[in-house]
């Protein structure tokens, strides 16, 4: 037993060797992010997309968010690492502002993503070559921010009685440190307009849990923090509208778990829109967000570079229409 010990025990990360983030190779850029654009007439496009099956569902869920957004109700959405990677940042950021989107939840790789493109305007290294000499996951910038922050979102913030938690606490260090594009951050426009954005890490998944300086404790308080803010969120979901965006497994998981505590502490969240949208259906976000958890359960499936400027166009002229 003590050999197996002592052949198993934990291995020391104090030898790890870490890079500069500005010195490695990375595959997204910014000038290759979404732009925003205002928008013309657009309600007779939606309205020409066949009444039948993925058409309907689609209307049914622009009209779903447009109606919530109507009565001052909750639209969430939980997006996984491939909507910062896909360029869409600047699509969400822009209906954060605009008040569409009333809570962001996110997992920690896509946090790892917004915070890197705040930086350097760059992010998601060539792994497939980093991997073969152990540099991949080193960018020692982006575990000195999470350490950081992790430990800031365990404190009270200012005057309140509350802990940050990790998402607030990045998207304010992104914004205290003057980020040079720090403009196209989530989590930094969430921070500024003081919206809920909450991060749900899962140690060992992402490349900030490999260095020696991040601390497991403040990791996951912070994180924990942010799952008990998102219950919150969740509390108040009723007549909403839950947008799971690209992730398969943490954010259906985290989102089921939520919803089971407000509804057992007693909150009423039954009515209300779940929408899972993918590039492919998986299991657990067709289970979690679309068949268990509430009465209305769209699946809508294709490229979140299409699909998501599409449905904000879609939404931002249904509002123009009933305003006008």
């Amino acid at each position: 037993m003590k050999d197996l010990k002592k052949k198993y025990g934990p291995i020391n990360l104090a030898g790890i060797k870490n890079i500069s983030i500005k010195k490695r190779r990375n595959l997204v850029k910014l000038k290759q992010f979404a732009s925003a654009v205002e928008l013309g007439e657009f309600a007779a496009f939606m309205e020409s997309l066949p009444k039948v099956l993925a058409g309907n569902h689609f209307r049914s869920v622009v009209d779903a968010m447009v109606k919530a957004i109507g009565k001052k109700h909750q639209v969430v959405v939980a997006i996984g690492a491939h909507v910062i990677k896909c360029g869409l940042s600047p699509i969400i950021t822009d209906l954060v502002k605009r008040g569409i989107i009333t809570a962001v939840a996110m997992n920690s790789a896509a946090a790892i993503h917004d915070y890197e493109i705040s930086l350097i305007g760059e992010t998601s290294e060539d792994v497939s070559e980093s991997l073969k000499d152990g540099s991949f996951g080193m960018a020692r910038e982006t575990v000195n921010a999470f350490q950081m922050a992790a430990a800031a979102g365990t404190t009270t913030e200012g005057d309140s009685e509350y802990k940050m938690g990790l998402g607030r606490a990045l998207g304010t260090k992104i914004t205290k440190d003057k980020n040079k594009y720090n403009e196209f951050s989530i989590l930094a426009a969430c921070a500024k307009l003081n919206i809920p954005v909450t991060v749900h890490t899962a140690i060992g998944t992402d490349t900030i849990h490999m260095h020696p300086n991040i601390s497991p404790a403040h990791l996951g308080e912070s994180s924990h923090i942010d799952f008990r803010i998102l219950c919150s969120v969740v509390a108040g979901l009723e007549g909403g509208v839950w947008v799971n965006i690209g992730s398969a497994v943490i954010m259906p998981e985290v989102f089921l778990k939520a919803l089971t505590v407000v509804r057992n502490l007693g909150h009423k969240v039954d009515d209300f829109t779940a929408v899972n949208m993918d590039m492919v259906q998986h299991y657990r976000p067709l289970t979690n967000i679309i068949k268990r958890p509430g009465k209305h359960g769209y699946a809508i499936t294709g490229h979140h570079e299409i699909m998501l400027p599409l449905l904000r166009a879609c939404i931002l002229s249904k509002l123009q229409e009933k305003h006008s």
